[in-house]
């Protein structure tokens, strides 16, 4: 039955025609608080012309409800519903070979019809595994919800169809539930009731609980399921080492994922070469090929291939290294697109502080170097000096601590890069540090595997939406606790069913079975309990959040061991040991010397009766924590990265799905509760870039709530970082902001990440990446397109020439997640 209508059609549309959108406009937001379908409609109506095509109407309706989004929230969900009709059309009509329309209404009734045909389809195309054919597809078809896709935001729903759901020849025939069905069967294929835990695994997804990795979510239950989402691998000193090391680089990116690539091993410029009787000319031209080899080979299309190569300090390219990132200079001896991480040890920072030397070697004369860590690679390091002093190594170079760090600091401000991330805490914290060494991060900075001869580490991720398992009083910890336990098991399920596309990838992954569960909508969780992102609080909240969770996916990967055994190199582990990852910190504190590690040890569970259960039971996996950006999955959820700060209250946000007005709609449902959410505050906060600190009539408590990342000061961050960090077995991607940075900021910054135990950090974020567009602002005073000026380094606080301001246009890292 049509919906009436005050609003009379255009005249360039058929009444017919008008009749339906009316019909779907009315659907799409008519339960929708503070939204209206009159207002959709008249938007529309100034759209249509005559001759206007079904495809374009349908791009029109989204459009219109896309204009209203910043005075009111609730259109997102309503531009994603009409974004759904024009879904349900394309599919339904793709699968019927004519033209097809629906409503919710009508698909909810037809949902089980329309699965088995999808399925058949997939399967027919060669895009899916025809094992999920061999499902009980009555019992899967009834778990589905399909009024589940009502949850989905616009920005959500568009980055599903424009990235993920299954399509052929470019029209789109998965819908939403089927795409969350899909990656369900598929991560329990091998499980002994496939269809009780497809179901389980679905119902998690599909309520956005938690969400596996993107890799994950492309591929599951495909003809060739790649699920993970990060490898790590060490390159040897040799041309044949190298050039296997692009291959993989190649065939590891090409159905997604992250590479982290530990390149210290190569022989620095002017070393000798024994086969040529010749010079070498370092480790930077052949990090130029492998920035080529990850633009080339980019994901099949879906997203840009990534890597991040990593240097130790006393690598004698280092300094050519910390140049890679710049826009002067040799353009051969530039990698543009790649990322670069310096891997620090402590010794290094222990230089700096003392204003002492530091000497660089090329790492053919210093063996041992790069695999060792804490106190007995400063052994060795002092050795190599003073055989360095003895003319027994013949290339080397000494250079002042301090101005080698002013140096990382000033390129890290200068151009994103290079990474600080921290060798020694990596290493001395890893439970697998019986069977090898961590010689470097992942593209993200949360993963932290052992590499060497024979083996590339893998990890497999997924992250808990935080946000869903908190209310007003506080974290619902049974709720966390059903969600952790279906997470880990979906992991684990990764590492069996996984197509590995080097044989160095499965033997790793078979071997120590790692696994990175994470976090996302933190910053969502504060607004909901009230605390603000820079008090005490907050840090205790990210304390004992990251207890919980640590605490249930260490008991989790307890019972999977006692269902299906240890992992193979178990045993001479900190698990083995019954030292988990709170205990570990002990080990680091061993080697810092006094005022090197400040981090509170506070325990709240029974951490006791776990480490008995651990050390006897077993683990079935070698590392279960790791947070990672989920710049990606959290668009899907509709929250806030991972442990990311609030960017900003109302923003355009871009990617490769276009661009989408965000509003805070925490801030909105706050200040409406107070009576101050209106129009004129929607243009005082486009004008201060969706920042409250300066808008009179805001409170100060919503003020401190909803203050953003660069109004935070990032001490904050790495407090609570360091809390989360005791609990963790990897690491985790932490962003850091300064508004106005300096040499003396920056150093004081990340001396304060290292002395608080952190293991690695990520992107520094030294300005605004992005800007709400003020041209059409009413109110502001002929105030038009102000933009605050950046604030650059200064001159002599890090050295050298004052650099140009540094713009990082939100470093979305999506290959992990």
């Amino acid at each position: 039955m049509p919906v009436e209508t005050t609003l009379s059609g255009p005249p360039a549309l058929d009444p017919v025609a008008w009749d339906r959108v009316s019909r779907v406009v009315h659907e799409a937001v008519g339960d929708l608080p503070g939204t209206s379908a009159e207002d959709v409609l008249a938007e529309i109506g100034r759209a249509c012309y005559p001759g206007i095509g079904a495809e374009e109407l349908a791009a029109a309706q989204v459009m219109a409800a896309r204009t209203l989004v910043e005075r009111e929230p609730n259109y997102s969900l309503g531009c994603a519903r009409l974004l759904l009709d024009k879904l349900r059309g394309e599919a339904l009509s793709h699968l019927a070979g004519e033209a097809v329309q629906a409503d919710q209404a009508e698909l909810e009734s037809r949902y089980a019809d329309y699965f088995r045909d999808y399925l058949g389809h997939a399967i027919e195309c060669e895009l899916l595994d025809p094992e999920l054919a061999t499902f009980d597809l009555d019992a899967i078809t009834a778990a589905i919800r399909p009024a589940r896709d009502l949850d989905l935001g616009f920005l959500g729903l568009q980055t599903l169809y424009d990235r993920y759901f299954l399509h052929e020849r470019g029209k789109r025939f998965e819908l939403p539930q089927a795409f969350f069905m899909r990656v369900a069967m598929g991560l329990a294929i091998r499980e002994d009731d496939r269809e009780a835990s497809a179901v389980e695994f679905y119902d998690l997804l599909s309520t956005l609980r938690f969400m596996a990795s993107t890799p994950t979510l492309f591929n599951s239950g495909t003809t060739r399921p790649q699920l993970s989402s990060c490898f790590l691998t060490t390159v040897a000193d040799d041309l044949g080492s190298i050039f296997e090391g692009y291959r993989n680089n190649a065939l590891l990116a090409k159905y997604s994922g992250g590479l982290g690539n530990d390149w210290t091993p190569v022989r620095g410029l002017g070393a000798h070469i024994k086969g040529t009787n010749g010079r070498s000319q370092g480790v930077v031209p052949f990090l130029k090929i492998a920035n080529d080899t990850a633009v080339a080979v980019n994901q099949g299309g879906k997203r840009k291939g990534a890597a991040c190569a990593y240097l130790e300090t006393w690598h004698i390219d280092v300094e050519e290294f910390l140049d890679l990132r710049k826009n002067t200079g040799d353009d051969r001896r530039r990698t543009h697109d790649m990322n670069t991480a310096n891997w620090v040890p402590d010794e290094f920072l222990r230089r700096v502080e003392a204003d002492g030397e530091w000497t660089l070697f090329s790492p053919d004369e210093v063996a041992g170097l790069h695999d060792t860590y804490g106190a007995e690679f400063a052994r060795r390091y002092r050795a190599y000096e003073r055989a360095a002093d003895a003319g027994e190594i013949r290339v080397f170079r000494r250079v002042r601590a301090r101005s080698l760090w002013r140096r990382m600091l000033t390129m890290l401000f200068e151009t994103g890069h290079p990474w600080i991330t921290f060798k020694d805490p990596c290493n001395l914290r890893s439970p697998q540090q019986h069977v090898g060494v961590v010689h470097s991060s992942n593209l993200c900075t949360e993963i932290t595997l052992n590499t060497g001869a024979g083996e590339i580490a893998v990890c497999n991720l997924g992250s808990v939406n935080l946000a869903l398992h908190v209310t007003a009083a506080g974290l619902d910890t049974e709720k966390l606790e059903r969600t952790v336990n279906t997470a880990v098991r979906m992991l684990d399920n990764v590492i069996d069913i996984n197509f590995y596309t080097v044989p160095q990838a499965r033997t790793a992954n078979l071997r120590h079975r790692p696994v990175g569960l994470g976090l996302m909508g933190f910053t969502d969780a504060l607004f909901e309990l009230g605390l603000p992102p820079a008090s005490r609080e907050a840090v205790e909240f990210a304390d004992r959040s990251m207890e919980q969770l640590s605490y249930f996916a260490i008991a989790a990967s307890v019972r999977l061991a006692a269902q299906r055994g240890r992992y193979e190199t178990f045993e001479g582990s900190l698990w083995s040991r019954g030292i988990l990852p709170i205990d570990s910190l002990r080990l680091l504190a061993a080697q810092r010397e006094d005022g090197e590690l400040d981090v509170d040890t506070t325990t709240t569970l029974d951490w006791d009766g776990l480490r008995e259960r651990v050390r006897t039971t077993g683990m079935r996996n070698s590392n279960v924590l790791a947070i990672a950006p989920t710049a990606t999955i959290s668009n899907i959820c509709g929250v806030g990265q991972s442990i990311e700060p609030l960017f900003s209250n109302l923003f355009v946000k871009s990617n490769m799905s276009g661009e989408f007005t965000v509003v805070n709609p925490h801030l909105v449902r706050d200040l409406k509760r107070r009576g101050l959410w209106d129009e004129a505050m929607v243009t005082e906060l486009k004008y201060h870039d969706g920042s409250v600190a300066n808008i009179d009539r805001i409170p100060d408590d919503l003020k401190r709530l909803y203050a953003t990342a660069f109004e935070v000061d990032p001490r904050w961050l790495i407090d609570a970082a360091a809390r989360r960090q005791k609990w963790i077995d990897q690491a985790q991607s932490l962003n850091l902001y300064l508004a106005a940075p300096s040499g003396r900021k920056l150093d004081e910054l990340y001396r304060h990440a290292w002395r608080s135990g952190l293991k690695t950090t990520y992107y520094l974020r030294a300005s605004a990446a992005t800007q709400v567009e003020k041209s059409t602002l009413r109110g502001t005073d002929g105030r038009l397109n102000a933009v605050a000026p950046a604030v650059p380094v200064a001159s002599g606080e890090i050295g050298g020439p004052e650099p140009a301001a540094c713009r990082i246009d939100e470093p979305d890292c999506e290959a992990c997640q």
